[in-house]
């Protein structure tokens, strides 16, 4: 399980600055910007397991 590192508040404007992103970009280019987001912040995290873990969880029950 990957430990929670941030609050909340801060986890909602994440997930409010990325959906806006995604918004953003042409319907044809949000696979690539997803990829290109996907590796800069695991360049910015640092750690292949963290990724790979990150990764997993992200790939369950996407329905």
């Amino acid at each position: 399980m990957i430990p929670a590192r941030l609050t909340k508040s801060d986890l909602e404007s994440v997930y409010d600055a990325i959906a806006e992103a995604i918004d953003a970009v042409p319907p044809e280019k949000r696979e690539l910007f997803l990829a290109k987001l996907a590796f800069v912040l695991a360049d910015l995290l640092g750690d292949a397991r963290a990724v790979e873990e990150a990764l997993a969880v992200a790939a369950r029950d996407l329905g």
